[in-house]
């Protein structure tokens, strides 16, 4: 027998559909300008669309406090929107990328210089935005910020000698992922006046669900074929993901083979499929789903003191999703 759905929770699921729809609107008219080719490029990965997970956030820790402000939460989901969006058109030209959610990267399309100013206009613009929130929203975004360069930086450079290279990539991640969800999830309760404590603990669910979900992806990249995107394109690329640093940090006799060929030439699509066919058969993979597991299980057991409703069940069900995803 089927349950009946929840009446709280259907007027609930519609109201953040609503409110996801203005932000989409509103993430559209803040990347407008002076001229048809800046509008067109910086409007460009925006139309192309994206899960919009760090807007999502905002929404639901909006719900969790006393105020209800629907402009000031379409507000504060943009500015983390246009700081994400920005910081993949500077991503993109770092990674000589040519294509973007399915579509030519704007770097392919309107050259690197291009790329690189328009996503500086997408952060100004994410800039005047928050200001009108406020100089706290102002404070945090500008640290945010911070952690996101510096997080860039340390992906650009590499670990330094005797740093661990799984530490380093966590922390990578942390700096260039979890930091802006952190802020999402922050600038929600804040636009609620959530009690302080409820805001500090949405900021850390944010920050360990977007370190999950990047973990995640890591192992998708390697043992899904359906996803959309072709298995292997980190590993072909020689892009460091917790299942192969956890092969490395292993460093076992009966692995130095599969470790070089890692380090080898990948570019030929029959070499690439059997290097994923023994990653799969790997225990790193099942080592590996069990950390994301244990950080999901990490950002769950924060949500548990927040007031339940809708809200906290939308949150927990992300922490369930990322599991799933991986198995």
């Amino acid at each position: 027998m089927t349950a009946e759905p929840n009446a709280g929770s259907t007027v609930f699921d519609a109201t953040v559909e609503e409110r996801l729809a203005e932000i989409e609107t509103a993430l559209l008219r803040a990347a407008e300008a002076d001229t048809a080719l800046v509008t067109e490029a910086a409007q460009h990965v925006i139309a192309a669309g994206g899960k919009r997970f760090r807007p999502l956030l905002v929404v639901l820790a909006a719900s969790l406090g006393p105020r209800q402000d629907p402009e000031a939460v379409v507000r504060a989901a943009t500015v983390v929107e246009l700081t994400h969006v920005a910081s993949l058109y500077h991503d993109d030209v770092m990674d000589e990328a040519v294509l973007r959610r399915g579509s030519p990267s704007a770097n392919d399309r309107w050259g690197n210089t291009v790329a690189i100013l328009v996503g500086d206009y997408l952060f100004a613009r994410a800039s005047d935005l928050v200001a009108q929130l406020g100089p706290d929203y102002v404070r945090v975004q500008a640290q945010t910020f911070a952690r996101l360069v510096q997080g860039q930086i340390a992906e650009t450079v590499g670990p330094t000698d005797g740093e661990d290279p799984l530490q380093h990539y966590l922390d990578v991640l942390a700096g260039k992922t979890g930091a802006l969800i952190a802020t999402s999830a922050l600038f929600g309760a804040m636009v609620a006046d959530a009690d302080p404590d409820i805001q500090q603990r949405l900021a850390r669910f944010g920050e360990e669900i977007g370190m999950v979900f990047q973990l995640s992806d890591d192992i998708i990249d390697i043992t899904s074929d359906d996803t959309g995107k072709t298995p292997g394109t980190d590993l072909r690329a020689g892009i460091p993901t917790l299942p192969t640093l956890l092969l490395r940090d292993h460093d076992a006799p009966a692995d130095r083979a599969l470790r070089e060929r890692l380090d080898g030439d990948l570019r030929d699509d029959a070499v690439l499929a059997e290097v994923l066919a023994e990653l799969r058969r790997h225990p790193v993979i099942d080592e590996a789903r069990a950390q994301v597991g244990k950080r999901a299980e990490a950002a769950r057991a924060l949500l548990e003191p927040l007031p339940p409703g809708p809200a906290r069940s939308a949150l927990t069900e992300l922490c369930d999703t990322v599991v799933t995803r991986t198995a």
